[in-house]
């Protein structure tokens, strides 16, 4: 996928050949029976961001290159292990505390270690994800970046299905424990380039479009 940056410098042509191209009113492409993630810059996220399953980080220990791992997966149980350091709950920290918990795991067996976490690749735990189900072409799941609008994601979900309703689309949205349905009209968005339609999205936001058969 094209970092966010990129993909905004190419909205205005997408917005202006996306109905010819993928026929938005109906996409001919088959639905995704589950939404499928797209990662995105861990950069863009922000110094915050809290570490997900799924994501690939690299340890560095800076005069150790025996200890330092590259491309390590956050398994699903939200741990990763590393040398010496087995078994390390990874998941909802961000890379400043993880990066200090390995440097005190670390100080047992190496005189003050100096290391360095990094996000290379990241999906985010789902209060960090913006979904779309239902009549996408391809139901997925977002990482949320800064500024990420129903455009972008829609762009990602590679338009509406061939029976969706887009017009009656909703997203639910949860704010203080409390949900709330926000109408939009992709359909009008999409097609028409309704930019009053283009709702910024807000991490754990989820796009429902109605599909109709009949």
């Amino acid at each position: 996928m094209k970092p966010h940056h990129v993909r905004r410098l190419t909205m205005g042509l997408f917005v202006t050949g996306l109905a010819g191209t993928l026929g938005l009113t109906g996409c001919a492409a088959p639905m995704a029976t589950s939404a499928a993630i797209a990662p995105v810059s861990a950069e863009a996220a922000g110094p915050l961001y809290r570490i997900g399953p799924g994501d690939r980080l690299s340890v560095f220990v800076y005069g150790s290159p025996d200890l330092s791992v590259h491309d390590l997966p956050v398994r699903p149980d939200g741990r990763i292990s590393l040398p010496l350091v087995p078994n390390i709950v990874a998941a909802d920290k961000t890379t400043v505390e993880l990066d200090q918990e390995i440097t005190d795991k670390l100080s047992k067996f190496v005189k003050s270690p100096n290391v360095t976490v990094m996000v290379d690749s990241f999906h985010g735990p789902l209060s960090s994800q913006v979904r779309v189900i239902g009549g996408a072409s391809k139901p997925i799941a977002v990482a949320y970046v800064n500024h990420l609008t129903l455009l972008d994601v829609m762009v990602d979900a590679g338009g509406l299905s061939k029976f969706a309703n887009g017009n009656d689309a909703y997203v639910v949205r949860k704010q203080n424990g409390t949900e709330t349905k926000i109408p939009v009209e992709i359909g009008a968005l999409l097609n028409r380039g309704d930019m009053t339609q283009n709702l910024a999205m807000e991490p754990g936001d989820v796009v429902v479009i109605p599909e109709t058969w009949f």
